[in-house]
């Protein structure tokens, strides 16, 4: 774990064996029970242990049933999201008939054989990816009601223990939305798998890997989709009005995206009612049309369901079939959509939508386009709008614009959701995230994001100028995501459902196989426009490295750097310095340990606040943590000395902008709750009248339960001395102990104290940290240090504002740290 192997900390669990007659001891200092309901198996490394977290305060606090995010949901609500899915979900793979049989046949007029070929293949992969697939299978890999490439990482990670932020430490893991279910003993390779995972650091470098580069490719379609989508509906026109101009229809499309990233700020839900009309019209539209045209054209088309055309269309055409495949695979665009989109909805809405209204109206429109072209092979570039019977033209291309530029809204609001997720787990700039549902959580906006992706959009649709390019690029970015998530989900398939390997394997080799086939087809057009997606996946891949590789090794260097307990407690209960009313927030990314802040802190101010308290906030692999179980607080150093040591943890569904008065009240409770129950009530323990003081300790080898708990019975009698012959019998020694010999201060004084001290006023104090390269480190290195990063976090939102720290009450110390 990031941190933790430099700090060498284990929580007190991890170095306690089960005994079944073990009784319950108090650590004063650190308020650590050990006992029948707080003892673990001892970790099977031996090495350096230090009683130094808070896994004793994470194990009492009241846990809430697990969340399933919008799962839950009466039907009338269910059936509400599903309604709402149309319009945000669904766009972009509704309109794919726009223009798949155009992107398939760019330059050629296809034969009888060719079409059904074409047909057959459009037919099985719809069937196989956006139903079999990801509506029955990939909804299923949702973390607590949250989707996309992050969301898979982050069961993955949960199950493995295995961390994605540098500061998690074992206690995190008693969050009770962090819990999954555990192998059982028959199920032996699910273990292994954990195991490799746990001892292998290039397998959890090669997954966070892999999960970036599907993010990357999640923001490549989001940038893609409004090219195509806007631009295919509108050049439809010019079936009507051949005379018209490449160059007006360029800018109609350029003013309509600029129009549509204006709108997203209303959020997914207004978005979603607004749309929702428009695009079920459209499902509705596009099935009567191929109804219309199957009977009219040729009801024979149905041949198609035989897959044996799909076998001859291939070994018939062979370089130039496979080369086709490209073009068929857009019959799948905003297929990832379902799954990214999960948390702005439920599963059971998703799955409705597109059973019943989706799926069935799409295979009907591809069928009846194929019945179409079987008679007008000809009109294979606007296949949609010549297949439109001439009364229903016009409605159906204001219909058809309207649903293109609706389809783009399933990919932005993707991109904004898988974003989020990122950021919140170190591997993407912090940016400002607006939850615009009060009734739906995950329905978010980003504007930043926003911007810059309707700049892209413009550049790309001005740029390319017509969709064959860009229907090349696109087709990059979307089987690259499918292939991560076809990944992903047989990982968790294996590890988590522990679904046996005959049927796992075989279905990983047939999606597999699938997706690498259509990825080679599309990798062919590289030149011709795939390059775009690439572009970006180098970007983007690029920033989130750095933004993760920097905050990471800022870490290791706080952990490394961090003051000593010894200079703390050498500095008496006043700190050497004045100590004023109030309560002084010191924020820090140290989950254990004093941060280096604070003796610059004491250092460079003559007065510090009468309660201190080190803040860390934690960015946890879950969606949600349960407000009982945000704070963790324990006590450093000796009760006069009023300093603690307070763990805020968030999930990558949980608002962290929330209001700052808010957020010190909810803090200040959980402190007089710690105040109140330091002691916990009905302990065994006897009476406590000093005071042990972090006790650092060296557990040399397999140490039995029954001589940890012997010592810490000593201990907390305030016994100093432990004998030689006790210490070669137990393997445990003392590295640097020392007792306050001052009785414990009443719970109701202390408690005055804090209420007079909140009354007083609080003021946050931050580090204003750079991290520069070493001198003699690489030029690649002081590149990606001095540079990069620092460009990326001078650009991007500060700390104090996504931590809603007010200005007027914060105080920062300017620190560079050379790494």
């Amino acid at each position: 774990m990031p941190g933790m192997a430099d700090d060498g900390v284990v929580g007190v669990h991890d170095i306690i064996s089960s005994t079944a007659n073990t009784p319950r001891v108090s650590f004063a200092g650190d308020n650590t029970s050990v006992g029948k309901s707080s003892i673990r198996k001892a970790s099977s490394r031996s090495g350096l242990r230090r009683i130094d977290s808070l896994e004793a305060e994470a194990s009492r606090v009241k846990s809430m049933e697990t969340h399933h995010g919008n799962q839950n949901l009466p039907l009338s609500v269910t059936l509400t999201l599903a309604y709402q899915t149309i319009g945000v979900v669904y766009g972009d793979l509704g309109t794919s008939p726009l223009y798949v049989f155009a992107s398939t046949f760019p330059d050629r007029v296809p034969s009888e054989k060719d079409i059904l070929g074409a047909l057959s293949l459009i037919l099985y992969t719809f069937t196989l990816i956006p139903l079999i697939k990801y509506v029955f299978i990939v909804l299923r890999a949702n973390d607590h009601g949250n989707g996309g490439t992050f969301a898979l990482y982050s069961l993955v990670s949960r199950f493995a223990r295995i961390s994605v932020s540098p500061n998690q430490v074992p206690e995190d893991q008693e969050v009770s939305s962090y819990k999954l279910s555990t192998p059982t003993d028959s199920m032996k390779r699910s273990q292994k798998l954990k195991e490799a995972l746990q001892n292998h650091r290039w397998l959890r470098t090669l997954i966070v890997t892999v999960a970036i580069l599907g993010t990357c490719m999640v923001i490549g379609d989001g940038v893609l989709t409004p090219s195509i989508s806007v631009l295919s509906a509108i050049q439809g026109i010019k079936v009507n009005q051949p005379s018209l101009d490449q160059n007006v229809i360029v800018v109609i499309t350029c003013v309509i995206l600029f129009a549509l990233f204006n709108i997203q700020r209303f959020g997914t839900d207004k978005v979603g009612y607004l749309f929702s009309p428009v695009v079920l019209v459209w499902f509705i539209s596009i099935a009567l049309i191929g109804i219309y045209n199957i009977i009219k054209q040729d009801p024979s088309v149905f041949r198609a369901l035989n897959p044996y055309h799909m076998y001859e269309y291939m070994s018939r055409n062979k370089k130039q079939g496979w080369i086709s495949l490209g073009g068929i695979v857009l019959c799948v665009t905003g297929t990832e959509a379902m799954f990214a989109d999960l948390g702005h909805f439920s599963v059971k809405s998703i799955q409705i939508a597109f059973t019943t209204l989706v799926y069935p109206c799409l295979v009907a429109a591809y069928t009846g386009q194929a019945a179409y072209l079987l008679k007008h092979p000809e009109d294979v570039s606007e296949t949609f709008y010549n297949s439109i019977p001439e009364p229903v033209y016009w409605p159906m291309f204001v219909v058809a614009t309207g649903a293109a530029i609706i389809a783009s809204q399933a990919m932005i609001s993707a991109t904004f959701s898988i974003v989020d997720q990122a950021m919140t787990l170190s591997c993407f700039p912090r940016v400002k995230v607006v939850h615009t549902s009060k009734k739906y959580a995950g329905q978010i906006y980003i504007p930043e994001l926003n911007w810059l992706m309707m700049v892209l959009c413009i550049i790309i649709a001005a740029g390319f100028r017509d969709t064959t390019q860009i229907g090349n690029a696109y087709g990059v970015a979307v089987v690259s995501v499918f292939f991560v998530t076809t990944n992903f989900v047989t990982l968790i398939a294996i590890m988590i459902w522990q679904v046996p390997l005959w049927i796992a394997l075989p279905c990983y080799a047939l999606e597999g196989s699938v997706e690498l086939t259509y990825f080679s087809s599309i990798l062919y057009k590289v030149p011709k426009g795939g390059w775009v997606p690439l572009l970006f996946v180098a970007v983007f891949f690029t920033v989130m490295y750095t933004w993760h590789y920097g905050r990471v090794k800022k870490y290791e260097y706080e952990v490394k750097n961090k003051v000593s307990l010894d200079w703390v407690l050498g500095l008496g209960s006043n700190l050497g310095i004045t100590r004023v009313p109030g309560i002084g927030l010191v924020y820090s990314e140290l989950a254990q340990g004093v941060p280096t802040i604070f003796s610059h802190l004491i250092s460079n101010l003559p007065a510090m606040h009468q309660i201190l308290v080190f803040v860390c906030i934690k960015n946890l692999p879950v969606p949600n943590v349960p407000d009982e179980e945000r704070f963790l607080i324990r006590r450093v150093g000796p009760k006069n000395f009023r300093i603690f040591r307070c763990a805020v943890r968030f999930g990558y569904r949980d608002l962290h902008g929330r209001n700052d008065v808010e957020f010190e009240e909810q803090l200040i409770h959980a402190l007089s709750n710690f105040i109140k129950t330091e002691v916990p009530a009905g302990s065994d323990a006897p009476p406590l009248h000093h005071q042990v003081i972090d006790a650092d300790w060296a557990i040399e080898g397999d140490v039995p339960a029954s001589a940890i708990a012997e010592a810490a019975r000593t201990l907390s009698r305030g016994s100093l001395d432990i004998s030689e012959e006790s210490i070669s019998q137990t393997g445990i020694r003392p590295m640097d102990f020392r007792r306050a010999v001052s009785v414990e201060p009443p719970v109701e004084d202390e408690l005055d104290v804090l209420d007079a001290s909140k009354h007083a006023g609080v003021v946050y104090l931050l580090g204003h940290t750079d991290i520069r390269s070493h001198k003699k480190s690489s030029k690649f290195r002081k590149f990606l240090i001095d540079h990069y990063y620092h460009a990326l976090k001078r650009n991007c939102r500060a700390s104090t504002i996504s931590l809603n720290i007010p200005h007027e009450r914060l105080l920062q110390v300017g620190m560079i740290h050379y790494i």
